[in-house]
C-alpha cells in the first residue's frame, strides 16, 4: 500500500490556509470535505479505507478560533492529538524560500524527541505522515526543501526551509554586506577548493506553527490514553478566567461606588436619599426663625 495522507477541511476559512499550504508541501496527501460530527471521529478509519491512506491528519476547529489538530495511523494507530497555535501561513509571511512543487522534504528532529517516550511516538508519527516516499504521486525525483522539528517548553516548533545554492564567491560577497541567512557550510570558500564550488544555505519558506501535544490514544481514534499532558491548559478555560478577573474588577468597582454613596448619605451630603442633616441649634434660620 502507497503511503498516502487523508486532510479533512476545518470549518473556518482562517484555518484553511493551512491544509492548502501542507497540501502544497506534501504531494502524496489527498484532501477531503469537511467532517460534520466531532464526536464520531472513528468514521475517519473508514474514509482512510476509502482512499486507500494510511495516515491521517484532521483538524478539529472550535469556536473558530482554537484549532487542534489529530494525527493517526489507521486501522491499529496510535493518535495523538495536539493543539495548534501560532499559525502563520505563507501569504502572511510573504517570505523570499521557495521550493518545487512536489518535491520531497528531508525532515529534521531535534535531539530532545529520542529523550522520552510519548516523544518518540510523536516522531513515528511525522515520520510517516510528512516523509513523501519515493515513487509516490504527484512526486518529483528532487529534494530542496527542510522541515524542522524543534522541541521547547513542552511545545512542537514546525518550520519550513528552502535549501538554496549559490556559488561560494557570492554567497562570501552577500555575508559581507551583511544579508541574514542560516548557512549550513562556511560563508567564505576554502583554500585550494573549486572556483565552481556551490554553497547552501536555508531560507525559510512557511509555514511555522506551534503544536502541543494533549494525549496519546493507544488506538486509531479510540482506545485507552497511553500518555496525557497534565499542564495542558484549555483555551476555554483561559478565557473564562480573564473574564472572571474582569468581572471582579468590576464588581469591585461597583462596591466601592456604593460605599461612597452610603457614606455621604449617612453625613447628610446628599439631596435625595440617605439620613437628613440634623439641624444645629446655633443655625441663623433657627436663632431668627
Amino acid at each position: 500500500m502507497r503511503a498516502k495522507v487523508l486532510t479533512p477541511f476545518p470549518r473556518p476559512r482562517s484555518h484553511r490556509h493551512l491544509i492548502n499550504d501542507l497540501h502544497s508541501l506534501l504531494p502524496h496527501s489527498r484532501k477531503d470535505a469537511k467532517l460534520d460530527t466531532k464526536t464520531k471521529l472513528y468514521q475517519l478509519n473508514e474514509v482512510a479505507e476509502l482512499y486507500n491512506c494510511n495516515n491521517v491528519m484532521f483538524f478539529e476547529a472550535r469556536k473558530g478560533k482554537d484549532l487542534y489538530l489529530w494525527m493517526s495511523k489507521p486501522p491499529n494507530g496510535p493518535t495523538v492529538k495536539m493543539h495548534l497555535q501560532n499559525l502563520h501561513t505563507m501569504e502572511e509571511l510573504h517570505f523570499t524560500g521557495n521550493c518545487l512543487k512536489g518535491s520531497r522534504p528531508i525532515l529534521s528532529f531535534d535531539a530532545a524527541f529520542d529523550k522520552q517516550a510519548h516523544l518518540r511516538v510523536i516522531k513515528e508519527l511525522f515520520l510517516h505522515t510528512f516523509g513523501v516516499p519515493k515513487g509516490a504521486r504527484k512526486t518529483k525525483p528532487f529534494i530542496d526543501h527542510v522541515m524542522a522539528f524543534t522541541v521547547a517548553e513542552g511545545k512542537i516548533w514546525i518550520r519550513c526551509y528552502e535549501v538554496s545554492e549559490s556559488e561560494a564567491e557570492k554567497a562570501s560577497k552577500k555575508a559581507k554586506d551583511g544579508e541574514e541567512d542560516m548557512d549550513v557550510d562556511d560563508a567564505a570558500p576554502k583554500k585550494g577548493a573549486n572556483k565552481h564550488e556551490t554553497k547552501a544555505s536555508l531560507v525559510e519558506i512557511g509555514p511555522r506553527f506551534v503544536l502541543t501535544p494533549i494525549v496519546i490514544q493507544e488506538s486509531s481514534f479510540g482506545g485507552p490514553i497511553i500518555y496525557e499532558n497534565k499542564e495542558f491548559v484549555s483555551p476555554n478555560q483561559i478565557r473564562s478566567e480573564l473574564r472572571l478577573s474582569k468581572a471582579g474588577r468590576h464588581n469591585r468597582r461597583a462596591e466601592q461606588g456604593l460605599e461612597r454613596k452610603t457614606k455621604r448619605g449617612d453625613l447628610g451630603l446628599v439631596s435625595e436619599g440617605g439620613r437628613k442633616k440634623e439641624k444645629d441649634a446655633l443655625d441663623d434660620r433657627v436663632l431668627f426663625a
